[in-house]
This record gives structure tokens, C-alpha cells and sequence, in this order.
């Protein structure tokens, strides 16, 4: 469900009117601005001391497509093979992005669910990828939210998306795709300037989907919330990839580039 192209620029128009909500709406206060994730429990990590990924699954952890055979992007996401497009060491999984044989790009995606009710999926809670960014123009790494629930909208909650020719900045969106072929879609998005370069380091990146309010944390910190949508209200399993192109140019994309993920958490809040 990854719009294509022609979708993705006029994404960026609406990312706008995103921003422009976000800085109306009415700021939290300084102290509660920090990550307390002291009322949640892990329901899910994958810490990448191995990696369990197959084509389509159903019996491994993630798979290596979106569950609606959409690829998106300029590189083709691969079916895993020994040591391509996914390795882990010392607890840290590697998605690289590279040129085959005939000089086309291959790349690689994990999917924690397939559609068909299998694999990791959870309403509301805490959303969380510690990473470290690629270098490079044409670069375009995720980390992403899906709905189960596909007969009205398809959800899509997008935590992170990097353009590596901003290497200091990243956008958040939601989106609600039309499914029922009448239902209105909505595109919001933010842009965070971090004022750091993402690419030197690893970095937490994050979102909190309550009932009432979702709001995205980079490094434990909180920098955009709004009201929660009505269609969050449904089972979410996260998606990471390392894409490329985007609309913007991959002539001086590195050769390989490389996506490092120290981890994947989702937290849950403890009964009362």
C-alpha cells in the first residue's frame, strides 16, 4: 500500500499541512515530553542475535515483502539468501541495498505479519526501532505501522522515512488508504529537523498509539502529537525497509548502503 511515485510527491505537499497542524496544536509541557514507559510491558522485541525471515512465511518471524505483493521504491525487495539483503552480528541486523549482476538494485524489507492472521500484531501501545541511518543521496530507509483491517481504510502509520540527501532531518506521517473505493483518504505528515546527522549514530525512533492521543518520540523525546484517529482503534505490526529513489535520484546512491537495526520493541500497558 506504499504509494508510488506520483503518490509520494504529492505526499510531500500535504507533509505541509501536517506541520502546520502540529505547530498549532497545543504544546506539552516540557516534563511530559519525555518517553515513561514505566506502565508498559514488552509484548514483542526482536533484538537481532539471529534473524528469522522467510519469502512469505507463515512460520517465521517476519517475511521479506509487503503482505499485498506491493514493492515500492527503485530497488526490488529480494527474497532472502545466504547473506542478502539481511545479516545480524553481535545483536545488530544489517539490511543492505546493492547492485546485482545486471546492475539492478536489490534491497530488503521485513514484515512482522502477512495478512492471513499470521505473525505479531497489536492494538495501541508503544512502537520503537533503535537504528543507525544510511549515508547517501537516493537512500530511503523506514520504519512503519500497518493496519489488519483492510475492508474501509488501510492504515499506515509511518514512525520514520529518511531521504539521505537530508541527513538531518526524517517525516512522520499517517495515512488512511481508501479500500472501499468511497471513503476519503487522509495523508498528515511532519518533518523534524534534528539539527544532528542521523547517519553518525544509533537513534531510537518511536510512537505511543493511545485511545485518545498519538505522539512520536525521537531518542525518548516527544516531537509531534495530534488526537488519535478513530481507524488506529485496530491491530498494527511493524514493517522496516531500506528503499530507495522515492522521486528523488539514486545516480550517487552508495554501492552498497546499509540500514543497521539494534532493535525492534512494542510495549503494551500493564493492567490496572
Amino acid at each position: 500500500m506504499r504509494p508510488h511515485r506520483l503518490q509520494r510527491l504529492a505526499t510531500r505537499f500535504l507533509l505541509v499541512v501536517g506541520t502546520l497542524a502540529a505547530v498549532l496544536g497545543t504544546p506539552a509541557r516540557a516534563e511530559e515530553q519525555k518517553l515513561d514507559l514505566s506502565q508498559y510491558d514488552i509484548t514483542f522485541a526482536d533484538e537481532f542475535d539471529t534473524i528469522d525471515v522467510s519469502a512469505w512465511g507463515p512460520t517465521t518471524r517476519w517475511i521479506a515483502h509487503t503482505p499485498w505483493h506491493g514493492d515500492f521504491g527503485d530497488a526490488q525487495f529480494v527474497d532472502p539468501r545466504p547473506g542478502f539483503p539481511f545479516t545480524t552480528e553481535n545483536g545488530i541486523l544489517t539490511i543492505t541495498a546493492a547492485r546485482n549482476a545486471n546492475g539492478k538494485w536489490e534491497s530488503g524489507l521485513l514484515s512482522g505479519h502477512d495478512l492471513k492472521g499470521h505473525g505479531f500484531a497489536q492494538t495501541y501501545g508503544y512502537f520503537e526501532m533503535r537504528a543507525k541511518l544510511p549515508a547517501g543521496e537516493g537512500v530511503w530507509p523506514a520504519f512503519w505501522l500497518m493496519g489488519t483491517e483492510r475492508s474501509k481504510y488501510a492504515v499506515e502509520v509511518d514512525v520514520m522515512e529518511f531521504y539521505g540527501h537530508e541527513p538531518t532531518k526524517f517525516q512522520s506521517y499517517y495515512h488512511l488508504w481508501q479500500m472501499d473505493g468511497k471513503s476519503p483518504e487522509k495523508h498528515i505528515g511532519h518533518m523534524q529537523q534534528t539539527g544532528i546527522d542521523l547517519t553518525k549514530d544509533f537513534h531510537t525512533f518511536g510512537v505511543m498509539i493511545e485511545k485518545d492521543k498519538t505522539t512520536y518520540y525521537l531518542d525518548g523525546v516527544a516531537y509531534w502529537s495530534f488526537d488519535t484517529p478513530p481507524e488506529f482503534a485496530q491491530p498494527l505490526f511493524p514493517l522496516v525497509n531500506l528503499a530507495l529513489g522515492s522521486g528523488f535520484s539514486i545516480e550517487n546512491t552508495p554501492d552498497p548502503s546499509r540500514l543497521l537495526v539494534d532493535y525492534v520493541r512494542i510495549y503494551a500497558k500493564k493492567p490496572n
